[in-house]
């Protein structure tokens, strides 16, 4: 067996093992922690009141307050909902009370405010078949509904700024005085009666107590009988 010199070099002089690290001081310090915390826990839960162990008075007063709670939801949803009810009504009679309508939906109009004949055709004509339902144009208060000589069965409405409006030759009346009436009513049926050359509506407006246009008065409310367009609002 040959003998190694001393003046061989040593495979391993020169390479250095790394050492392994102890276990960290950390790791042991963080585990310590977590099992610390656990313990805590399970001491604090320790300490919670069972469900089954609460004051049943104290349940029942939980339970009044989220019944009161939601009775007053209710209630308000209930008041939110009557409010609105209340505004679209008041809205409604707004419209009801502010409309210009025609006073028929199909008519030739055939005679226009002036004189004729050598008098004053105080109003205009509007022609359309006999018994045809005709409308009130505005709202207000039946004055006058009966026979009126030249007028033949006539109705005056006297409306909220004091203006007059006398739909005249009915064949038939569905008002009588004192009676108040909304824009779109069906107030009469279109006739012949009185000073008359045909079935007819004439309508007439007396603007303090003097016979005015229709034709210029409606368009100024919004209302056009020629083009037929009304006012809603």
């Amino acid at each position: 067996m040959r003998q190694r010199l001393s003046s061989e070099p040593d495979r391993y002089r020169g390479r250095r093992r790394v050492p392994t690290p102890p276990r960290s001081r950390y790791a042991v310090v963080v585990t310590s922690a977590f099992v610390g915390a656990g313990v805590v826990a399970l001491g604090a839960a320790s300490q919670l009141p069972d469900a089954k162990t609460i004051n049943p008075s104290v349940l029942q007063n939980l339970e009044a307050g989220d019944a009161l709670a939601d009775r007053s939801a209710d209630g308000d949803r209930a008041s939110r909902s009557e409010d609105r009810t209340a505004s679209t009504k008041i809205s409604d009679e707004q419209v009801a009370a502010q409309a210009w309508l025609l006073p028929l939906e199909d008519y030739q109009f055939t005679s226009p405010y002036g004189v004729r004949f050598g008098k004053l055709h105080a109003g205009i004509d509007l022609a359309a078949p006999e018994g045809t339902p005709y409308k009130a144009v505005h709202a207000g208060k039946v004055t006058a509904a009966g026979y009126n000589g030249g007028y033949g069965y006539a109705i005056t409405i006297k409306h909220a700024d004091g203006t007059e409006m006398i739909y005249a030759h009915s064949r038939r009346l569905m008002v009588k005085a004192g009676d108040t009436v909304k824009a779109g009513q069906a107030i009469g049926e279109v006739g012949n009666t009185g000073y008359s050359y045909g079935t007819h509506l004439h309508l007439e407006v007396h603007v303090n107590g003097t016979p005015t246009d229709p034709i210029v008065y409606l368009r100024e409310q919004g209302l056009d009988i020629k083009l037929k367009i009304e006012q809603l609002y």
